[in-house]
């Protein structure tokens, strides 16, 4: 039997993080077992429709290279493959349901109190429709539609009895159908509920494995119960365990980026974005972390997923971006990071070579900002960074040390890195001193920071000869 999986996106607004991650899972077990990753756009909730929204979706699955092998933009075997264009085939199938005695025809308002009460065992409040057109009589609901009386067509539930299915993460789940109420199936308006529309798709599709989110098992056991009604196969179901943020919450925009589209923009690769969230609930049962695309595919086992919520931690996510960056070709990282460096930088200074210095430094583009900016202007910096125990630097030292290099670098005739820390050496020999107390107060004088992305002979040959030597003209003036 082929596998075949979905991804199945509500055009709502942007690419949210768990959204991805059970794109991500999806596409992974169907590449794995040379299968098929189908993509279906639901939008049959019309209310909540935003507009472009179907390109965002496009535009993020292109971005993160997860192709879809069928779908809107492709066609294939089984389409329309947007909800709203199969309204037809979702009222054939409710009117099948009617009847055969699994569905009804519910006349009930809207703001009408149709809430189920809670009997004398049950613990707590039963919420939900509480079923009273399924009392109606053939003639009553034939003196309604005579009338013209809109309805909605809701499932048929027997309340005694329980439903049983295997999730493939969490195992045998039994619910008792009196905690099941009759969801409604069809709406006013024709279109499909978002818990009908993915059952007939899922059938007439041909999708072997159903990933979503956990929060979907409670609702589970009544698309089983349509499976069951309308005598088809049921596809393996794998719920993923929620997403939390650092205090434990559900992700949410209120609390910090969820988008995609907001990782991007601070610069983090596709491919560690994907690289993250796969183990985001996935591990490879090794203690290896980082993975291409390709990697992914070949060790992703769904028998591997866990129960347990994930935490998302954008510390780790930058991590794992820096090693994608140093893994990057220097090329397309310097293509990168010419986005995130000021004008006056990319003007003055030989770029592809600070690229270079720093590739193996970044975590993530957004940071390269405040990392390079000392090298267009030197802000102000206080004398106590001169100050250095392990070296044993002073002040005093300090002092002695700029003034004798200023002398030395000034006689260049050549400004490579080479040339300057021969200079530099030679400096550090005639004093009978190691080579660290002279270059941290040069460190010092040329960025007027303690740490930098690079050495300070590095820095020296970025500024030019110039710019070093006003450089330490301002440090010994400071001293």
């Amino acid at each position: 039997m082929e596998v075949r999986t979905r991804f199945a996106p509500s055009p709502t607004g942007y690419m949210h993080i768990g959204n991805l991650r059970t794109a991500l899972y999806s596409y992974l077990h169907a590449r794995k077992n040379k299968g098929k990753f189908i993509l279906r756009i639901e939008d049959t909730d019309q209310a909540r429709l935003v507009a472009d929204s179907i390109r965002v979706i496009y535009d993020s699955l292109a971005v993160t290279g997860l192709e879809h092998d069928e779908g809107p933009d492709k066609g294939g075997p089984v389409g329309p493959y947007v909800q709203s264009e199969r309204r037809a085939i979702y009222k054939e199938y409710a009117e099948r349901l009617l009847s055969e005695g699994h569905a009804y025809r519910c006349f009930c308002e809207k703001d009408e109190k149709t809430e189920k009460q809670p009997d004398e065992e049950q613990e707590g409040p039963l919420l939900g429709y509480d079923g009273r057109c399924n009392r109606l009589s053939e003639a009553e609901v034939k003196e309604n539609l005579a009338k013209g009386r809109p309805y909605v067509i809701r499932q048929k539930i027997d309340r005694e009895g329980q439903t049983s299915f295997n999730d493939f993460v969490y195992g045998l789940i039994t619910v008792d159908h009196k905690q099941l109420d009759d969801q409604i199936l069809l709406k006013r308006d024709g279109y499909p509920t978002y818990n009908f529309a993915n059952v007939v798709d899922d059938h007439l599709m041909g999708i072997t494995h159903v990933m979503r989110g956990c929060e979907y098992i409670s609702s589970t056991p009544k698309y089983i119960l349509l499976y069951r009604a309308f005598g088809w196969s049921i596809p393996e179901h794998i719920h993923l365990p929620h997403i939390l943020n650092e205090a434990g919450r559900k992700l949410s925009k209120r609390e910090g980026s969820v988008a995609l589209s907001d990782f991007l923009e601070k610069g983090y690769l596709p491919e560690a974005i994907l690289n993250y969230i796969a183990l985001l609930g996935w591990n490879p049962g090794t203690e290896q972390e980082y993975f291409t695309k390709a990697g992914l595919v070949e060790k992703f086992d769904i028998a591997r997923i866990g129960r347990s919520p994930a935490i998302f931690d954008e510390k780790k996510l930058s991590w794992l971006n820096g090693q994608h960056l140093k893994a990057m070709k220097p090329e397309d990282a310097h293509k990168l990071f010419l986005k995130f460096y000021p004008e006056k930088i990319v003007t003055a200074l030989d770029v592809r070579k600070l690229s270079g210095l720093i590739q193996s430094k970044v975590e993530k583009p957004a940071d390269i900002l405040g990392m390079v900016s000392f090298l267009s202007e030197l802000d102000e910096y206080p004398m106590e960074l001169f100050v250095n125990k392990k070296n044993k630097t002073t002040p005093e030292s300090s002092r002695a040390v700029l003034t004798d290099l200023k002398s030395i670098l000034s006689g260049l005739t050549s400004w490579e890195y080479a040339v300057i820390y021969a200079a530099v050496n030679s400096c550090a020999e005639a004093k009978g001193s190691k080579i660290g107390p002279i270059m941290w107060p040069l460190r010092i004088a040329l960025s007027g920071l303690a740490v930098t992305p690079t050495g300070a002979i590095e820095i020296a040959e970025l500024l030019g000869k110039d710019e070093t030597l006003r450089r330490i003209s301002v440090g010994i003036g400071k001293l």
